[in-house]
């Protein structure tokens, strides 16, 4: 099975429905909160791919496995965090505006640093990226997925509402069939590297959720939108890393894409945790 066939439409899916659910308001968050979409920025396009260089350097992954940890760092949110933030009584508003913020602005920086980071480490296993076409795969499955879906809800709010109702319920059951397609024919090496990858991308979440919790007192940040900052730091689009990982146009390498189908997975056990442990605060002290 050509897994390029269930990638491609899943992801261009998710980027749609991420239209639907945007509003020209969200953007306008950067002047009403510019220090909480400062601390989300900052977090997600700057501090989390210097951590997870340094927890790849750390634990000295492989050149393949060390460019997929980069891949998840150098993706956008997920639109999941969306959902946890409200979880977590946090501030959604906030959420929306750091993913659209940050699908956009990743679209550029990511292939950036991972054409960094493959000059680096790739050249031992003569891995190359051709930024070209990572460039133009983001626009085409990313950037013209969300115009379109931001463009029907500009024009039409009630219809974009009734689709994105849809959509968001296709979601995760589409992220889990992709994680079984990529487990089905890469098990063996996954069930060898879980122990050790499942460790790593553990600590990859761990120190990102703390580097939002630091971003948040330098920023002067408490309560909703403290939570929301280490959510949205904490979660990252992993079926972009896959398809990335995975494309015959940017990298067409499923081993690559291995670290970021752990990384699903773990992501949610940590923040299912770490929503628990609001919740149970918030009953505690009421």
């Amino acid at each position: 099975m050509n897994t390029i066939f269930i990638v491609l439409p899943i992801l261009t899916l998710l980027m749609f429905d991420l239209g639907l659910a945007l509003r020209p308001k969200d953007f306008r968050l950067i002047v009403e909160q510019p220090k909480a979409v400062l601390a989300g920025l900052t977090g997600q396009i700057l501090l989390l791919p210097l951590i997870a260089w340094g927890v790849a350097s750390g634990f000295q992954l492989e050149p393949l496995f060390f460019l997929g940890l980069m891949l998840i760092a150098c993706s956008p949110g997920g639109s999941s965090s969306n959902v946890f933030s409200m979880l977590a009584g946090g501030n959604v508003a906030l959420s929306v505006s750091l993913t659209a913020l940050s699908s956009v602005i990743t679209l550029f920086t990511g292939p950036f640093i991972m054409d960094i980071m493959t000059r680096q480490v790739g050249s031992a296993m003569n891995v190359h990226l051709p930024v070209g076409n990572l460039l133009m795969q983001n626009l085409v499955l990313m950037a013209v997925p969300i115009a379109i879906g931001l463009w029907i809800a500009v024009r039409n709010e009630q219809l974009a509402e009734r689709m994105h109702a849809v959509l968001k319920k296709l979601a995760f059951p589409l992220l889990l069939v992709l994680i079984t397609v990529f487990y089905i024919q890469n098990r063996e090496i996954i069930m060898h590297e879980f122990p050790a990858l499942g460790l790593c991308v553990t600590v990859l979440i761990l120190l990102s959720m703390l580097g939002g919790v630091i971003l948040s007192w330098l920023m002067r940040l408490t309560g909703r939108d403290q939570r929301t900052i280490i959510i949205e730091i904490g979660m990252q689009n992993a079926a972009q890393a896959i398809t990335v990982a995975s494309s015959p146009f940017v990298f067409n390498n499923d081993v690559m894409a291995i670290p970021a189908i752990i990384y699903s997975l773990m992501m949610n056990v940590v923040l299912l945790t770490y929503v628990g442990i609001i919740k149970r605060q918030t009953v505690s002290y009421n």
